[in-house]
């Protein structure tokens, strides 16, 4: 995830910063792969009637932007419960994007789910994909339709039907997103 933090009318303090890698830091283990670009951006307003400042958080999702903004005092306190909302959002566009649909024959019926190319080991055949709620699934090069283990590199967007292997989760067919 990019990370780009701007402070306009205020120098960013260093306790700030470190707020925000945290919170970053948990955002990223939350919602892997899903938040490609994230902007901060704190304001210095000594006009505002609650104090002197606003916060701004822009998250750049695929096929979509999550925006938040907090104004007050206490600028740490604002990036706590700014990026607790923003993880909210993105677990209720992630519950919003999961649906039931059927793809192809009958076999491939089943939960469509968005995620992200985590691991590869193309020698033998296999990968592991980050679903939408961080947990790994396994997929083997035979999943793939309309794509082949070459194509893909890690971190590439791709929807998958996840069922239940021997070892645990498992994605039955994996295309491109």
């Amino acid at each position: 995830m990019e990370l780009q933090v701007e402070g306009r009318n205020v120098e960013i303090r260093k306790s700030w910063q470190e707020k925000i890698d945290e919170e970053k830091g948990r955002l990223d283990r939350h919602h892997p792969g899903l938040v490609h670009n994230l902007r901060v951006t704190i304001a210095g307003t000594a006009s505002h009637k609650e104090g002197g400042h606003e916060l701004q958080l822009v998250a750049s999702v695929p096929n979509d932007t999550v925006v938040v903004k907090r104004k007050g005092e206490n600028v740490k306190s604002l990036l706590s419960e700014a990026f607790d909302t923003m993880g909210l959002q993105l677990k209720e566009l992630q519950r919003k994007r999961r649906q039931v649909v059927k793809v192809g024959d009958g076999a491939q019926e089943g939960l469509v789910v968005d995620g992200v190319v985590k691991k590869l080991v193309p020698r033998e055949s296999y990968g592991f994909i980050a679903g939408p709620d961080g947990r790994e699934v396994y997929f083997h090069e035979n999943a793939l339709k309309d794509l082949k283990m070459d194509q893909l590199t890690e971190g590439d967007l791709v929807k998958f039907g996840e069922s239940d292997g021997d070892k645990g989760p498992c994605a039955s067919w994996v295309r491109s997103a």
